[in-house]
């Protein structure tokens, strides 16, 4: 069986911050997702947004993050919870 795909979610105290580093990966042509924050960490953040990162992309976003000290709470590694097969049924 194969390794499950691994995503990485960007933590933030509040909204204000989340959207500020999103918009700021967006004008480094840098791929990220808004997304709410995963039930296994949500009761110990107090804020619900999240920004979802591929592993592919997680080296230059962290890099960015560092470059423009952009604020964030914390990066968790989760393993991919998004079935592409939701919603189909034959």
């Amino acid at each position: 069986m194969a390794e499950p795909e691994l995503n990485y979610y960007i933590l933030f105290d509040n909204y204000t911050q989340g959207l500020a580093l999103y918009e700021l990966l967006r004008s480094e042509g840098l791929s990220a997702r808004i997304a709410p924050t995963p039930r296994t960490v949500e009761g110990s953040q107090p804020c619900g947004m999240s920004l979802l990162v591929k592993a592919e992309h997680i080296a230059a976003v962290r890099a960015c993050i560092e470059r423009r000290r952009a604020e964030y709470r914390d990066i968790v590694e989760m393993p991919c919870q998004i079935n592409p097969n939701r919603g189909k049924f034959c």
